[in-house]
C-alpha cells in the first residue's frame, strides 16, 4: 500500500495516525508541508527513523525545494519527481491519502 501524506506533522496527527496503522513493508510518500517531517529537524520529533525501518519513505522532489528543504533530508529518504510520484501510484494498487 501507498500512503499519501500532505500535511505537516506539526499541524495535524495525520502522519502520526498514518506510521501507527501502516503495515511493513508498504511505502510511505510525503508531499506538500509532510515534507518537513523528512528533514533532519523534523524527524526526529515524528518517529520517522523508526518508521523508515518498516517502510520505504519518499518525498516529492517540487515540495522539498519549494520549501527550502534541499539538503536536509535524513537519509535513506528517497526524492521522487512527479513521473515518480505517478509510478509509485502505479507500483501500489492500494492508495490511502491521510489529509
Amino acid at each position: 500500500m501507498l500512503h499519501i501524506v500532505n500535511k505537516s506533522h506539526m499541524q495535524t496527527n495525520s502522519l502520526q495516525t498514518c506510521l501507527r496503522l501502516a503495515k511493513p513493508g508498504s511505502a510511505l510518500l510525503l508531499i506538500e508541508d509532510a515534507v518537513f517531517a523528512a528533514t533532519t529537524a523534523g524527524a526526529a520529533s515524528c518517529s520517522m527513523a523508526e518508521c523508515m525501518q518498516q517502510l520505504e519513505v519518499y518525498a516529492l522532489q517540487p515540495d522539498v525545494e519549494a520549501r527550502g528543504m534541499a539538503g536536509k533530508l535524513v537519509q535513506g529518504v528517497t526524492t521522487v519527481d512527479y513521473a515518480g510520484f505517478v509510478d509509485l501510484v502505479a507500483e501500489h494498487p492500494n492508495n490511502q491519502s491521510w489529509l
